[in-house]
């Protein structure tokens, strides 16, 4: 009998080498959702913000707009809609209430495709891309990631609920 050692192959295979690379990229890509969640409440939260402002300061404006739309109550709804609007961004740079926020912004904007933009709505699954370039479709897209996925990290959320449970 021989006694010689066995030679064991001390290279691991390629698969196992693919499966160790992507469960690191998956890792350090874990942590890119609180800055990019941080982004989407900065950007869209400062074009919410704007809308808002300048809904604010043409009032009667806007409220023609939502007659012309046959839009219940539009002097009702029209300083309603822009401090919605107005304070809504503010709250979403920040990242307070953001869930919330996100919940009435994408009702809102759901409306602004019934109301303003019915077709596009109705052609979600025929004609995709006369949904997506609607003018209601980015504000509504990123009103649904802050109510799905939250203000992450970096928000007054994560601040409050952090010292909560203190």
């Amino acid at each position: 009998m021989s006694t010689q050692p066995k030679v064991v192959n001390a290279r691991p295979s390629v698969g196992s080498r693919l499966s160790y690379s992507y469960c690191r990229f998956k890792y350090y890509a874990a942590h890119l959702d609180s800055p990019f969640l941080l982004l989407v409440r900065l950007y869209w939260g400062w074009q919410f913000t704007q809308t808002g402002w300048g809904k604010l300061h043409n009032l009667p404006h806007v409220r023609d707009f939502f007659a012309s739309l046959n839009i219940p109550a539009p002097g009702l709804m029209a300083p309603a809609i822009a401090s919605l609007e107005f304070f809504g961004g503010i709250l979403l740079i920040v990242g307070l209430a953001s869930c919330l926020t996100g919940l009435l912004l994408a009702c809102n904007m759901f409306v602004a495709y019934v109301a303003s933009d019915r077709e596009a709505l109705s052609s979600i699954l025929s004609n995709p891309g006369k949904f997506y370039n609607a003018d209601p479709f980015t504000f509504f897209f990123a009103s649904l990631i802050v109510l799905i996925f939250g203000a992450g990290y970096f928000s007054l959320d994560h601040y409050f609920a952090h010292r909560r449970k203190l």
